[in-house]
């Protein structure tokens, strides 16, 4: 199967170009690589947020309190 070349990716900026804007573009990259990264780290299983509580320091905490779980806010999806 053959890679993707220098003259595909102009195609395919010229196209996102054509139908996002050039004032758009760069935050719709960011948007889109920052989307891929979370994608990937939650497939590898790297979740960011428990790595840094991990790391932090747990001398003030109590054992009671660092061994409480933490929930998340639910999500409401709305139907259309």
């Amino acid at each position: 199967m053959p890679g993707i070349g220098p003259m595909e990716l102009g195609i395919v900026l010229l196209i996102a170009l054509i139908f996002v804007g050039p004032k758009k573009l760069p935050g719709l990259g960011k948007s889109l690589g920052s989307g891929m990264r979370e994608f990937k780290d939650s497939i590898s299983g790297n979740d960011k947020s428990a790595i840094e509580l991990s790391a932090a320091p747990a001398a003030s905490a109590t054992p009671a309190a660092s061994a409480t779980p933490v929930a998340e806010p639910a999500r409401e999806t709305a139907t259309v």
